[in-house]
C-alpha cells in the first residue's frame, strides 16, 4: 500500500491558508491547515506530514522557531517557508537552517507546486 503524502499549511493569514490548500488539492494532495504553528505542534500532523509550508512571521512562535523546534526533535520534514516581509536575512538564515525553498508572498502558483513536487522526491 503506498502512503499518500500529507501536507501541512501553517499561516496566520486565512486567505493564504485558504489559497495555499486549495491549491495542492486541486492536484489530489493530500493538506492540513493550521493558524499557528502552536496548533500544528499539538496536532497529530507533527509525526504524519511529509511536507510542511510554513509562514515565516506570526504571532507566537514563528516560522523560523517552528523550524528549529523540529530539527531539534529529530524531524525530517521538508519545509517551504512563504513571508510576507522577505529579507536577505530571514532568507539566508532559513536556507542555511535546511529550508528547501524560501519564496515571498505573493508567489507564483506554478512555482510553489514545483517546489512542494521536489520536496517530497526529496523526502522519498
Amino acid at each position: 500500500m503506498s502512503h499518500e503524502p500529507l501536507i501541512s499549511i501553517v499561516d496566520d493569514d486565512e486567505s493564504v491558508r485558504d489559497a495555499v490548500q486549495t491549491l495542492l488539492e486541486s492536484t489530489g494532495r493530500r493538506t492540513v491547515a493550521f493558524a499557528s504553528a502552536e496548533q500544528f505542534l499539538a496536532s497529530s500532523a507533527v509525526c504524519a506530514s511529509d511536507c510542511l509550508i510554513l509562514d515565516l512571521c506570526m504571532p507566537g512562535i514563528g516560522g523560523l522557531e517552528l523550524q528549529q523546534r523540529l530539527r531539534d526533535a529529530g524531524s525530517r520534514i521538508r519545509i517551504i517557508m512563504l513571508t510576507a516581509h522577505p529579507s536577505k536575512v530571514a532568507r539566508a538564515r532559513a536556507l542555511a537552517a535546511g529550508v528547501a525553498a524560501f519564496f515571498a508572498k505573493p508567489f507564483q502558483p506554478d512555482v510553489l507546486l514545483e517546489a512542494v513536487e521536489a520536496s517530497l522526491s526529496q523526502g522519498s
